[in-house]
């Protein structure tokens, strides 16, 4: 039986093509946000082991509880529509203002990890490296920075695939993602069978795409249970 027969399954196999494009879309958002609030939540993180470590911590509070939505909708309406350098515009498109949103709160959770990661190094450890005469740089460099990475790891990587799930707001301050792109078919095609399945197929998506990190992250997190 030819599948013209199903005019769902047709139509949803047409626009498949979008649909990914548009999945790429966010992943790209994903990708960028949470390497720029890595970067960024680690100096947090350093900065909050510092005397200034108050600026760090209200950093923290701010933007771990604060909702996403609100702070994309902030970095949409802050940052301008193009920037003017020199005699010449270059344009400042909204997914990049999408990443900036996301990555607020993902640098306020990288700083909470690090935090988190530097306090379950055990106090003897400082104490056996002060005894062999170990200046403070050379035992975060040597010692504890080794170890924190390994416990990083699982938490950053459960952080991403929540960083991920987040892009699906980015549709809503104007963004061509795959959740956009779903609106669109669903409007162009106007079958309440083909609106049903085409949003089932971005939950198969996202899924497809988050499962697996989470599966690698409950391994590291048993692999590195006694480190």
């Amino acid at each position: 039986m030819a599948i013209d027969s199903f005019p769902v399954l047709s139509a949803l196999l047409q626009w498949s093509p979008a649909l990914v494009s548009g999945f790429g879309q966010n992943i790209l958002i994903s990708v960028v946000a949470i390497a720029i609030g890595s970067v960024l939540g680690l100096l947090i993180g350093a900065l909050a082991l510092s005397p200034a470590g108050i600026v760090a911590r209200v950093w923290v509070q701010v933007f771990r509880n604060a909702p996403w939505l609100v702070l994309i909708y902030l970095t949409t309406y802050v940052f301008p529509f193009e920037i003017h350098i020199g005699s010449s515009y270059v344009s400042f498109p909204d997914w990049v203002k999408v990443t900036i949103g996301l990555a607020l709160p993902a640098s306020a959770n990288v700083a909470e990890i690090f935090r988190g990661a530097i306090g379950s190094i055990p106090s003897t450890q400082w104490e056996a490296a002060r005894s062999l005469a170990f200046t403070r740089g050379q035992i975060f460099r040597s010692i504890i920075l080794p170890q924190c990475f390994k416990r990083m790891l699982p938490p950053w990587m459960n952080l991403y695939a929540v960083v991920t799930m987040g892009t699906a707001l980015a549709s809503l301050v104007g963004v061509h993602d795959v959740i956009d792109t779903a609106q669109i078919a669903s409007n162009t095609v106007n079958m309440t069978g083909f609106t049903v399945v085409i949003y089932l197929s971005l939950l198969v998506l996202f899924f497809a795409y988050c499962y697996p990190i989470s599966r690698l992250t409950q391994r590291l997190e048993r692999r590195y249970a006694f480190y």
